[in-house]
């Protein structure tokens, strides 16, 4: 079984639509799994949290509180918010360090994150950047006798992958976590026009997933892309 898994996104909603799914699975199966959230969202993630004279510590509380109900109910080992802000996400040469510090204590077998092109949201762009770089030190001698394994990386689904290039080389079946998907889905009423949509999203992926045979009753499934080569014995199980 895995070391553990760490994701990394950009806004605390994202993991939640994006792989809550893998999150659970993996949670269930007993491999810890820890979460990095760069920003809370609170600039361009939370429309529907701004009313009135909603001030932005206010915004953010709701998010933080939302993020940590969903990643309870995944079954999250720990969570760390970083807080840089979003809507743009800025280049943080700190978090890198952090997200490092992270991989060397964790010691993870994969590692999932947005994917490399999105032109909708740069903030994913910059997600994708800061976690290599991140895993990029993690694995360097140079930087402490703790260095890791590499991890594979995994880029998990954008909202639009016609404009992201993204070409799912995996699909996760999650059928028998749904339930706990969708109730983390619901922990986040903030975004809360986004849970048809990733229901639709998941559905999709089941089919797909379910047409390949591999298992009996799949009806939800995941999206991932792989960054580096898998490593195998054989080409055939």
């Amino acid at each position: 079984m895995a070391n553990s898994m760490v994701v990394v996104t950009a806004h605390v909603g994202d993991f939640v639509w994006r792989c809550g799914g893998a999150m659970a699975l993996h949670a269930q199966r007993g491999v810890p799994v820890h979460l990095v959230c760069l920003s809370y969202g609170e600039n361009g993630e939370s429309n529907s949290a701004w009313k009135g004279d909603t001030q932005r510590e206010a915004v953010k509380a709701q998010r933080h509180a939302e993020a940590q109900a969903a990643a309870q109910i995944l079954g999250v080992s720990s969570v760390d918010f970083h807080d840089l802000g979003d809507y743009p996400l800025p280049d943080s040469p700190d978090a890198v360090r952090r997200i490092s510090e992270t991989l060397r204590r964790t010691k993870p077998s994969v590692v999932l994150t947005h994917p490399e092109h999105d032109p909708s949201n740069l903030d994913h762009c910059r997600t994708f950047e800061m976690t290599l770089r991140a895993r990029m030190q993690a694995m360097a001698p140079g930087h402490g006798a703790d260095f890791v394994v590499p991890p594979q990386v995994l880029c998990f689904e954008p909202h639009q992958t016609e404009l992201c290039g993204f070409k799912p080389n995996v699909l996760l079946d999650i059928t028998e976590v749904w339930e706990r998907k969708w109730q983390a889905m619901q922990a986040m009423p903030t975004q809360s026009n986004l849970w048809a949509y990733y229901e639709r999203v998941a559905l999709q992926r089941g089919a797909q997933a379910g047409r390949r045979g591999k298992t009996a009753g799949t009806r939800y499934g995941e999206a991932y892309q792989s960054i580096f080569p898998a490593v195998v014995s054989a080409l055939m199980e």
